[in-house]
């Protein structure tokens, strides 16, 4: 079966992101959220990225023009029961997922091949809500944030994955214009597993007074090359989140190195969430560009 129409679960950060590269690829794109408003604001967001490619000279108006007519959004889950692949994109709560998957289960033709592009949970837990059928063509596509731009895509098969459907998700993700890694349905997969415990580690070192915020941030940015440093990276995948899926890695692999230092729980606790919130590691409030680092001792 060749893929030639894409569904989309969810109209959010991650589910615009996903629709729009869709749709620029080429793809006939339907996104799916619960209501209007939020589905309003995903498009919102889908048209303000396109306009910054459009004025950098990535894209035409013109093939902006297609990429919009490529593009639909819609409330109604029955929308979705002709696409080739379904890409869920919706809140990171296994229930919830596993509800929607059974009822699209139920409407989708049996080819369809169901994705999740959750970073932590399950993909066989997912799966098990499914036919026996389904469960067949059923994988992980994670993509990262922001989407248009990250050219990753962590391809995630479960033990019961087709070889011919990992292998059609690996060369869905490539006409994407991603560069797919291939990875099984372990907690975190490759990039989570390696990166939760650095971040984590950053923020211990942080609680033990090994150094400063901007100390421990520009060490690694210019000790190691990376791009941004621990605690900054944290402030934008976002404080709330990384807690999030460090106690689910943290339950299932029961090893300290996945535990969440108490720092983090008490700033998640207390509202600071990252960029999104206005103030994590850093406040942005006054000037986002040039955020200051936080005063934590008294957390």
């Amino acid at each position: 079966m060749e893929i030639k129409k894409v569904g989309v679960l969810g109209c959010g950060l991650m589910g615009s992101g996903i629709a729009q590269v869709a749709a620029t690829a080429g793809f006939e794109t339907v996104v799916r959220e619960v209501a209007e408003e939020p589905l309003a604001k995903g498009f919102s967001a889908i048209e303000n990225s396109l306009a910054k490619f459009v004025e950098k000279g990535t894209l035409t108006a013109e093939q902006r023009e297609e990429i919009r007519k490529r593009l639909r959004g819609t409330t109604s889950l029955e929308e979705l029961s002709d696409c080739d692949i379904v890409i869920e994109a919706i809140i990171e709560n296994l229930e919830l997922k596993c509800d929607t998957f059974r009822h699209l289960d139920s409407i989708c033709k049996p080819e369809t091949i169901f994705a999740s592009n959750t970073s932590s949970l399950s993909i066989t837990e997912m799966m098990t809500a499914t036919s026996p059928e389904r469960q067949r063509r059923f994988i992980g596509l994670h993509f990262f944030n922001p989407v248009p731009i990250m050219k990753l895509v962590e391809v995630v098969r479960t033990i019961l994955t087709d070889d011919d459907v990992y292998e059609q998700a690996v060369r869905f993700a490539e006409r994407l214009g991603k560069i797919p890694v291939r990875t099984s349905d372990r907690t975190g997969f490759i990039v989570n597993r390696l990166l939760v415990p650095y971040l984590l580690d950053a923020i211990r070192a942080l609680e033990e007074g090994v150094g400063s915020i901007v100390d421990i941030d520009t060490a690694m940015r210019l000790g190691c090359g990376h791009p941004m440093g621990p605690l900054t990276l944290c402030d934008f995948v976002g404080l709330d989140t990384t807690y999030y899926i460090a106690e689910i890695m943290f339950n299932e692999f029961r090893e300290k190195r996945f535990a969440p230092p108490p720092l983090l729980k008490r700033m998640v606790k207390a509202g600071l969430h990252g960029r999104k919130s206005g103030r994590g590691f850093y406040d942005y409030t006054k000037d986002p560009k040039n955020p200051v680092p936080m005063d934590l001792l008294r957390l």
